[in-house]
């Protein structure tokens, strides 16, 4: 029996990753292509993704894996965590 796995990848792109973390990330993704899946949560668009990887070479080789197979899901409007303060604020007597 084979097991798989969902990666979720939280809050991607808060900060440049070192040369460590970007070469564990690519073994990672590379290990997972067409395999298993992964979702990755950014606030900022994929277009600014190579910036956060920081060596253009495997930002290429890792986003080559991820953007071209995704699904992409686009937000708009306030976010939830504003909307629903704002809601608890108005009930409160």
């Amino acid at each position: 029996m084979s097991l798989t796995y969902l990666l979720v990848i939280e809050d991607w792109g808060f900060e440049t990753l070192n040369d460590t973390q970007r070469v564990d990330l690519f073994e990672v993704i590379e290990d997972r292509h067409g395999i298993q899946s992964t979702i990755m949560i950014s606030q900022y668009p994929v277009a600014d993704w190579h910036n956060f990887v920081g060596e253009p070479t495997i930002a290429d080789a890792i986003l080559d894996r991820i953007v071209h197979n995704a699904h992409k899901i686009s937000l708009q409007g306030e976010s939830m965590r504003k909307t629903r303060a704002a809601l608890t604020h108005a009930s409160k007597p």
